[in-house]
Protein backbone atom coordinates (compact mmCIF):
# COMPACT_ATOMS: atom_id res chain seq x y z
CA UNK A 1 0.00 0.00 0.00
CA UNK A 2 2.61 2.17 0.81
CA UNK A 3 3.75 1.98 -2.75
CA UNK A 4 1.44 4.34 -3.87
CA UNK A 5 2.44 7.35 -1.61
CA UNK A 6 5.73 7.33 -3.62
CA UNK A 7 6.66 9.41 -6.66
CA UNK A 8 8.92 7.88 -9.47
CA UNK A 9 11.62 10.95 -8.58
CA UNK A 10 11.81 9.83 -5.02
CA UNK A 11 11.45 5.85 -5.67
CA UNK A 12 15.03 6.90 -7.39
CA UNK A 13 16.53 8.26 -3.83
CA UNK A 14 15.75 4.89 -2.20
CA UNK A 15 19.77 3.84 -2.41
CA UNK A 16 20.77 7.17 -0.96
CA UNK A 17 20.51 7.58 3.32
CA UNK A 18 17.83 9.29 4.77
CA UNK A 19 19.99 12.72 4.97
CA UNK A 20 20.03 12.71 1.10
CA UNK A 21 16.50 11.99 0.73
CA UNK A 22 14.42 15.47 0.53
CA UNK A 23 10.12 15.45 1.20
CA UNK A 24 8.01 17.81 2.36
CA UNK A 25 5.28 15.64 3.32
CA UNK A 26 6.03 13.51 6.47
CA UNK A 27 4.18 10.46 5.28
CA UNK A 28 6.78 10.37 2.69
CA UNK A 29 9.75 10.59 4.82
CA UNK A 30 7.95 7.38 6.75
CA UNK A 31 7.82 5.41 3.39
CA UNK A 32 11.48 5.90 2.82
CA UNK A 33 12.16 4.91 6.11
CA UNK A 34 10.04 1.43 5.87
CA UNK A 35 11.74 1.01 2.24
CA UNK A 36 15.33 1.56 3.26
CA UNK A 37 14.57 -1.47 6.22
CA UNK A 38 13.14 -3.43 3.70
CA UNK A 39 16.33 -3.53 1.50
CA UNK A 40 18.56 -3.83 4.55
CA UNK A 41 17.64 -7.45 4.97
CA UNK A 42 18.49 -8.86 1.75
CA UNK A 43 20.74 -11.62 2.99
CA UNK A 44 23.03 -13.89 1.53
CA UNK A 45 23.21 -17.78 2.87
CA UNK A 46 26.50 -19.05 2.80
CA UNK A 47 25.73 -22.72 3.77
CA UNK A 48 23.20 -23.76 1.86
CA UNK A 49 22.47 -27.90 0.39
CA UNK A 50 20.35 -26.30 -1.94
CA UNK A 51 21.96 -28.22 -5.01
CA UNK A 52 20.29 -31.14 -6.20
CA UNK A 53 21.61 -34.88 -6.07
CA UNK A 54 25.17 -34.22 -4.47
CA UNK A 55 24.64 -35.06 -1.13
CA UNK A 56 22.14 -35.67 1.82
CA UNK A 57 20.25 -32.15 0.58
CA UNK A 58 17.72 -31.48 -2.09
CA UNK A 59 16.97 -34.69 -3.62
CA UNK A 60 15.80 -33.50 -6.97
CA UNK A 61 15.48 -30.38 -9.18
CA UNK A 62 12.60 -29.65 -8.11
CA UNK A 63 13.19 -29.28 -4.48
CA UNK A 64 16.01 -27.00 -5.42
CA UNK A 65 13.77 -24.62 -6.96
CA UNK A 66 11.19 -24.76 -4.64
CA UNK A 67 13.97 -24.22 -2.04
CA UNK A 68 15.20 -20.90 -3.52
CA UNK A 69 11.75 -19.65 -4.25
CA UNK A 70 11.48 -20.03 -0.73
CA UNK A 71 14.70 -18.06 -0.34
CA UNK A 72 13.45 -15.02 -2.21
CA UNK A 73 10.18 -14.94 -0.55
CA UNK A 74 12.12 -14.80 2.82
CA UNK A 75 14.04 -11.98 1.78
CA UNK A 76 17.38 -13.58 0.57
CA UNK A 77 19.29 -12.75 -2.59
CA UNK A 78 22.42 -14.68 -2.83
CA UNK A 79 22.87 -18.30 -2.11
CA UNK A 80 26.19 -20.52 -1.72
CA UNK A 81 25.24 -24.24 -2.79
CA UNK A 82 27.85 -25.94 -0.23
CA UNK A 83 27.55 -29.46 -0.54
CA UNK A 84 29.45 -31.94 1.52
CA UNK A 85 32.98 -33.07 0.67
CA UNK A 86 33.70 -35.73 2.63
CA UNK A 87 33.94 -39.65 2.17
CA UNK A 88 30.00 -40.30 2.41
CA UNK A 89 29.57 -37.73 -0.50
CA UNK A 90 32.03 -37.39 -3.16
CA UNK A 91 33.02 -33.81 -4.22
CA UNK A 92 32.57 -33.21 -7.75
CA UNK A 93 33.09 -29.60 -8.36
CA UNK A 94 32.25 -29.85 -12.30
CA UNK A 95 29.40 -31.16 -11.27
CA UNK A 96 28.37 -29.30 -8.57
CA UNK A 97 28.85 -26.00 -11.36
CA UNK A 98 26.51 -27.81 -13.52
CA UNK A 99 24.04 -27.95 -10.60
CA UNK A 100 24.22 -24.37 -9.99
CA UNK A 101 23.82 -23.49 -13.17
CA UNK A 102 20.75 -25.51 -14.07
CA UNK A 103 19.08 -23.91 -11.07
CA UNK A 104 20.75 -20.15 -12.24
CA UNK A 105 19.36 -20.42 -15.44
CA UNK A 106 15.87 -20.94 -13.80
CA UNK A 107 16.26 -18.07 -11.53
CA UNK A 108 18.25 -15.54 -13.48
CA UNK A 109 17.38 -11.85 -12.04
CA UNK A 110 15.22 -13.11 -9.23
CA UNK A 111 18.58 -15.15 -7.35
CA UNK A 112 22.66 -14.93 -7.39
CA UNK A 113 24.17 -18.77 -6.67
CA UNK A 114 27.36 -19.43 -5.87
CA UNK A 115 29.50 -22.98 -5.24
CA UNK A 116 31.34 -23.93 -1.97
CA UNK A 117 31.16 -26.92 0.02
CA UNK A 118 31.00 -28.01 3.07
CA UNK A 119 34.95 -29.56 3.72
CA UNK A 120 35.48 -32.13 6.20
CA UNK A 121 38.85 -32.28 7.14
CA UNK A 122 40.12 -35.59 6.02
CA UNK A 123 43.32 -36.77 5.11
CA UNK A 124 42.60 -36.69 1.59
CA UNK A 125 40.79 -33.39 1.85
CA UNK A 126 43.55 -32.13 3.79
CA UNK A 127 46.00 -33.20 1.23
CA UNK A 128 43.89 -31.65 -1.98
CA UNK A 129 43.24 -28.70 -0.88
CA UNK A 130 46.60 -28.04 -0.90
CA UNK A 131 47.21 -28.08 -4.34
CA UNK A 132 43.52 -27.13 -6.09
CA UNK A 133 41.82 -24.33 -3.00
CA UNK A 134 39.50 -22.77 -5.64
CA UNK A 135 37.69 -25.97 -5.82
CA UNK A 136 36.56 -26.09 -2.20
CA UNK A 137 36.23 -22.30 -1.37
CA UNK A 138 33.04 -20.24 -1.47
CA UNK A 139 32.64 -18.79 -4.79
CA UNK A 140 36.12 -19.69 -5.40
CA UNK A 141 37.53 -16.76 -3.59
CA UNK A 142 39.17 -17.30 -0.27
CA UNK A 143 36.84 -18.36 2.76
CA UNK A 144 36.10 -21.90 3.41
CA UNK A 145 33.47 -23.68 5.40
CA UNK A 146 35.02 -26.31 6.91
CA UNK A 147 33.11 -28.82 9.22
CA UNK A 148 34.30 -30.75 12.30
CA UNK A 149 33.48 -34.58 12.74
CA UNK A 150 31.23 -35.15 16.10
CA UNK A 151 33.08 -37.87 17.30
CA UNK A 152 36.55 -36.66 17.11
CA UNK A 153 38.61 -34.09 16.85
CA UNK A 154 42.40 -34.90 16.72
CA UNK A 155 44.82 -31.74 17.65
CA UNK A 156 46.72 -32.78 14.33
CA UNK A 157 43.90 -30.18 13.04
CA UNK A 158 44.55 -27.46 15.03
CA UNK A 159 48.19 -27.34 12.49
CA UNK A 160 45.57 -28.01 9.47
CA UNK A 161 43.76 -24.64 10.02
CA UNK A 162 46.81 -22.92 10.96
CA UNK A 163 48.75 -24.29 7.31
CA UNK A 164 45.41 -23.06 5.61
CA UNK A 165 45.55 -20.18 6.81
CA UNK A 166 49.11 -19.53 5.94
CA UNK A 167 48.05 -20.36 2.61
CA UNK A 168 45.51 -17.67 2.24
CA UNK A 169 42.30 -19.63 3.39
CA UNK A 170 40.17 -17.49 5.98
CA UNK A 171 38.71 -20.97 7.72
CA UNK A 172 35.00 -20.78 8.85
CA UNK A 173 33.91 -23.10 11.37
CA UNK A 174 30.37 -24.20 10.57
CA UNK A 175 27.50 -24.52 13.26
CA UNK A 176 30.07 -25.26 16.75
CA UNK A 177 26.93 -25.09 18.77
CA UNK A 178 25.28 -28.29 16.89
CA UNK A 179 28.57 -30.39 17.18
CA UNK A 180 28.99 -31.89 20.95
CA UNK A 181 33.04 -32.19 21.47
CA UNK A 182 33.01 -28.73 20.56
CA UNK A 183 30.31 -27.64 23.30
CA UNK A 184 32.04 -29.66 25.72
CA UNK A 185 35.65 -28.41 24.73
CA UNK A 186 34.26 -24.42 23.75
CA UNK A 187 38.43 -23.31 24.86
CA UNK A 188 39.40 -25.13 21.07
CA UNK A 189 36.96 -22.88 19.07
CA UNK A 190 37.94 -19.58 20.90
CA UNK A 191 41.21 -20.41 20.31
CA UNK A 192 40.81 -21.29 16.61
CA UNK A 193 38.92 -17.83 16.17
CA UNK A 194 41.74 -15.92 17.87
CA UNK A 195 44.01 -17.41 15.22
CA UNK A 196 42.17 -15.91 13.11
CA UNK A 197 39.40 -18.23 12.32
CA UNK A 198 35.25 -17.60 11.95
CA UNK A 199 32.26 -19.09 13.33
CA UNK A 200 28.95 -19.55 11.60
CA UNK A 201 26.18 -20.58 13.52
CA UNK A 202 22.89 -22.01 12.05
CA UNK A 203 19.73 -19.97 11.78
CA UNK A 204 17.76 -22.63 13.15
CA UNK A 205 20.11 -23.05 16.76
CA UNK A 206 19.36 -19.83 17.34
CA UNK A 207 15.36 -20.32 17.36
CA UNK A 208 15.62 -23.54 19.02
CA UNK A 209 14.84 -26.12 16.81
CA UNK A 210 18.20 -28.12 17.00
CA UNK A 211 17.56 -28.55 20.49
CA UNK A 212 17.71 -26.24 24.25
CA UNK A 213 21.84 -26.88 23.88
CA UNK A 214 22.41 -25.72 20.85
CA UNK A 215 20.46 -22.64 21.54
CA UNK A 216 22.06 -21.82 24.54
CA UNK A 217 25.48 -22.17 23.16
CA UNK A 218 24.58 -19.70 20.41
CA UNK A 219 22.85 -17.33 22.44
CA UNK A 220 26.11 -17.58 24.70
CA UNK A 221 28.97 -17.42 21.83
CA UNK A 222 27.02 -14.42 20.93
CA UNK A 223 27.15 -12.60 24.06
CA UNK A 224 30.94 -13.38 23.67
CA UNK A 225 31.18 -12.11 20.28
CA UNK A 226 32.37 -15.11 18.86
CA UNK A 227 29.89 -15.56 16.09
CA UNK A 228 30.52 -13.75 12.43
CA UNK A 229 27.91 -15.64 10.13
CA UNK A 230 24.45 -17.01 10.57
CA UNK A 231 23.47 -19.30 7.68
CA UNK A 232 20.23 -21.47 6.84
CA UNK A 233 22.71 -25.06 6.05
CA UNK A 234 19.10 -25.98 4.45
CA UNK A 235 18.50 -29.05 3.33
CA UNK A 236 15.10 -28.96 1.96
CA UNK A 237 11.18 -27.22 1.96
CA UNK A 238 10.50 -28.94 5.57
CA UNK A 239 12.59 -29.94 8.11
CA UNK A 240 15.88 -27.97 7.38
CA UNK A 241 14.26 -24.70 5.31
CA UNK A 242 16.10 -22.20 3.15
CA UNK A 243 14.82 -19.24 5.68
CA UNK A 244 16.73 -16.49 7.66
CA UNK A 245 14.30 -13.78 7.96
CA UNK A 246 12.90 -15.21 11.81
CA UNK A 247 16.67 -15.68 12.87
CA UNK A 248 17.34 -11.77 11.70
CA UNK A 249 14.45 -10.21 13.47
CA UNK A 250 15.14 -12.29 16.78
CA UNK A 251 18.87 -11.09 16.44
CA UNK A 252 17.38 -7.64 15.66
CA UNK A 253 15.24 -7.78 18.79
CA UNK A 254 17.28 -9.25 21.49
CA UNK A 255 21.12 -7.90 19.88
CA UNK A 256 20.14 -5.08 18.00
CA UNK A 257 19.30 -4.68 14.27
CA UNK A 258 22.92 -3.26 13.45
CA UNK A 259 24.50 -6.75 14.46
CA UNK A 260 21.57 -8.46 12.83
CA UNK A 261 22.57 -7.15 9.75
CA UNK A 262 26.66 -7.69 10.37
CA UNK A 263 25.65 -11.58 10.32
CA UNK A 264 22.89 -12.02 7.94
CA UNK A 265 23.97 -9.77 5.06
CA UNK A 266 27.76 -7.69 5.48
CA UNK A 267 29.80 -10.25 6.49
CA UNK A 268 28.20 -12.67 4.70
CA UNK A 269 28.39 -10.77 1.33
CA UNK A 270 31.87 -9.95 2.10
CA UNK A 271 32.67 -13.66 2.22
CA UNK A 272 30.69 -14.26 -1.53
CA UNK A 273 32.59 -11.81 -2.81
CA UNK A 274 36.06 -12.34 -1.00
CA UNK A 275 36.66 -9.16 0.75
CA UNK A 276 37.89 -8.84 4.26
CA UNK A 277 34.72 -8.84 6.79
CA UNK A 278 33.55 -5.94 7.94
CA UNK A 279 32.17 -6.93 11.51
CA UNK A 280 35.13 -8.70 13.36
CA UNK A 281 34.66 -7.80 17.12
CA UNK A 282 37.21 -8.74 19.62
CA UNK A 283 36.37 -11.69 21.43
CA UNK A 284 34.92 -11.47 24.70
CA UNK A 285 38.62 -11.12 27.38
CA UNK A 286 37.50 -13.40 29.87
CA UNK A 287 36.57 -16.40 27.76
CA UNK A 288 38.71 -19.28 27.29
CA UNK A 289 41.65 -17.69 28.61
CA UNK A 290 43.46 -18.45 31.87
CA UNK A 291 45.59 -15.33 31.98
CA UNK A 292 46.04 -11.79 31.20
CA UNK A 293 49.66 -12.94 29.64
CA UNK A 294 48.14 -15.91 26.79
CA UNK A 295 45.19 -13.52 25.67
CA UNK A 296 48.23 -11.10 25.03
CA UNK A 297 49.41 -13.46 23.01
CA UNK A 298 46.67 -15.02 21.51
CA UNK A 299 45.37 -11.47 20.22
CA UNK A 300 48.75 -11.23 18.44
CA UNK A 301 48.16 -14.45 16.42
CA UNK A 302 45.36 -13.31 15.31
CA UNK A 303 46.35 -11.04 12.87
CA UNK A 304 49.22 -13.13 11.87
CA UNK A 305 47.36 -14.31 8.54
CA UNK A 306 45.71 -10.86 7.67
Amino acid sequence: MWFHTVSPGTLQTLGQSHEAISCQQKGHVVVISLCLRYAARQMVDIHCHILSGLDDGAESLEISCAMAEMAIEDGVTHVIGTPHASQNHPFVPELVRQRRDELQARFEGRLILATGCDFHLSFENIQDIRQNSSRYTLNQKNYLLVEFADYSIPSSLDQALHEMQLAGLRPIITHPERNPLIRAQPERLYKWLRQGCYAQVTAQSLLGKFGKSAQEMTAHWLDARAVHFVASDAHNITSRPLRLKAAFDELAKTRGEDVAQALLVDNPLAAFEGRPLPYVPELADDIGESNSASRGQSRRKRFWFF
